[in-house]
């Protein structure tokens, strides 16, 4: 009993370190159940569906199993709470598959905006998330925190532990290839 609480003193990092090293599924347990309400908050505020957000926490905490005991974790909350909104994206992208034509009858139109216009914007953002995907990866993390959670490049560096500069230098870069991979795609796509 006693070396349940001393697992419940250690920081993250630590708990994290010895799961790395001797697979001890407690201190992973321990970790991951740090941070179970957090993460059911990202589900509820993306999935807006209480079962489904409990499905999502438990798929992630699957996939935070398979991962973090390889991967080079620098921050485990940010870690996790990336792993889960993408992961919600997903499920979000995958469920609006099934969405027919009709749904854009709801969507309030502005002047000049047809139907046509509202499904190639929808047809865009779609490419530009799986274009996102296809960055590196400090590319990818640091333009999702940057563009889409509007997070300063200081909190970025603190997050992720990357340097001013290479925050700024993935950034710079990711925007470029974005827009290389997009030109590409919606080139391809359009005509």
């Amino acid at each position: 009993m006693p070396h349940n609480h001393t697992n419940n003193l250690q920081s993250d990092e630590e708990l994290l370190n010895t799961y790395q090293i001797s697979g001890d599924s407690r201190c992973a347990g321990l970790l991951l159940q740090r941070y179970t309400l957090l993460l059911l908050g990202v589900g509820m505020k993306y999935l807006k569906d209480k079962a489904q957000a409990q499905d999502a926490v438990q798929q992630v905490f699957l996939k935070a199993l398979t991962h973090m005991r390889h991967e080079d974790i620098r921050n485990f909350k940010g870690w996790l709470y990336i792993l889960m909104r993408n992961h919600c994206f997903q499920l979000l992208r995958d469920s609006s598959k099934w969405v027919d034509d009709s749904a854009l009858a709801y969507v309030p139109q502005q002047d000049g905006d047809s139907k046509e216009e509202l499904m190639w914007q929808e047809y865009t953002l779609e490419q530009l998330s799986v274009a996102l995907q296809e960055l590196n990866t400090e590319q990818k993390i640091t333009i999702e925190l940057f563009y889409l959670r509007k997070q300063s490049y200081k909190q970025i560096t603190d997050a992720t532990g990357y340097s001013f500069e290479q925050v700024k230098s993935y950034i710079q870069n990711g925007k470029r290839n974005l827009k290389t991979i997009l030109i590409k795609k919606l080139t391809a796509n359009r005509s």
